[in-house]
């Protein structure tokens, strides 16, 4: 007899807890059983690690409902699609609709706006708060340090990230609030999407960046051309050394309108002719990133990513 079918959503990082036993099952995205509902998460690395990719089965879930049909949520699921292209099936994100109270996000989460009739349009603001099946409260779009005029009625693409999982929904603007602070007043979402992040999804940049090696005080200049949370590509006028070499890949990003410089441990793992004829392109893989590092990293990948949709 086969198994019922489940509906996955992703579990609540508030939900686990070092030291305490799961209330619930956690699964990856396929639906194998990661830890068992009873088991205690023993460590921090542990926890973290079924935050970023952890699913658990949801309780009321109604077949019937998931098929439901709605024109915003469509134009939503055509934009976090992964892309046709990509023939290995096994290194899509898998997309699935969860309702907004199995979303946990915190005053002061950074959302992107993205006007859903013209798409080049986009605006990063902050999550001030929400009544629950109502409305939800961001901070004003902003343009050059000046306020954006928002119509009522105005059709956004939200989108936001957390750990790996990268969600979407589709918001109408109720108002736009002046008084007593600038602030936009969206429609609450019924469905919010959610795809896990491909692990090696990388994000095209042009950065500068230098690479000092471990042993000897020579300093290399980069561009760097994509970047990923597990490392990175960059074009050198010429080739700084034999694959293996160690050092320290120093750049800098900006993420949300805050700048963050990096000095991250990397190794050499690549190196080829560019395809322009100019230089060569090293390949870097970053080794030991501290916690701090990585969710910068991680922010800007992802920003950068859901901009160039």
């Amino acid at each position: 007899m086969s198994e019922p079918t489940m509906s996955l959503i992703p579990v609540r990082s508030g939900d686990l807890v070092v030291g305490k036993p799961l209330v619930r099952g956690v699964y990856d995205r396929q639906g194998k059983l990661l830890l068992a509902a009873g088991c205690v998460i023993e460590t921090y690395s542990q926890l973290k690690g079924l935050a970023e990719n952890g699913f658990v089965q949801e309780w009321n879930w109604d077949p019937v409902r998931s098929q439901r049909k709605d024109p915003l949520l469509t134009a939503v699921s055509r934009k976090t699609a992964p892309p046709k292209e990509d023939p290995d099936e096994n290194a899509k994100g898998r997309e699935i609709v969860v309702d907004m109270d199995d979303v946990r996000w915190y005053v002061g989460e950074t959302l992107h706006l993205q006007l859903v009739d013209n798409q080049a349009i986009r605006y990063v603001v902050r999550l001030i708060g929400f009544v629950k099946g109502k409305m939800l409260f961001v901070t004003a779009p902003m343009a050059d340090g000046k306020l954006e005029f928002i119509r009522e009625g105005q059709a956004f693409v939200v989108r936001a990230f957390a750990g790996k999982k990268a969600y979407a929904f589709a918001a109408l603007t109720i108002k736009l609030m002046h008084t007593p602070h600038p602030y936009l007043q969206l429609s609450y979402p019924r469905e919010v999407r959610c795809t896990v992040v491909r692990r090696g999804a990388r994000a095209p940049v042009k950065l500068d960046a230098s690479f000092s090696f471990d042993q000897s005080e020579k300093v290399a200049v980069a561009t760097l051309t994509d970047l990923s949370i597990g490392g990175a590509s960059g074009t050198l006028k010429e080739v700084i050394g034999e694959k293996g070499v160690e050092g320290q890949l120093k750049f800098t990003v900006h993420s949300s309108g805050h700048g963050e410089q990096l000095s991250l441990k990397a190794v050499l793992r690549s190196v080829a002719a560019a395809d322009n004829g100019e230089g060569f392109k090293h390949g870097f893989e970053f080794l030991d990133i501290s916690l701090h590092d990585r969710l910068i990293l991680s922010a800007f990948v992802h920003q950068t990513i859901a901009e160039g949709d």
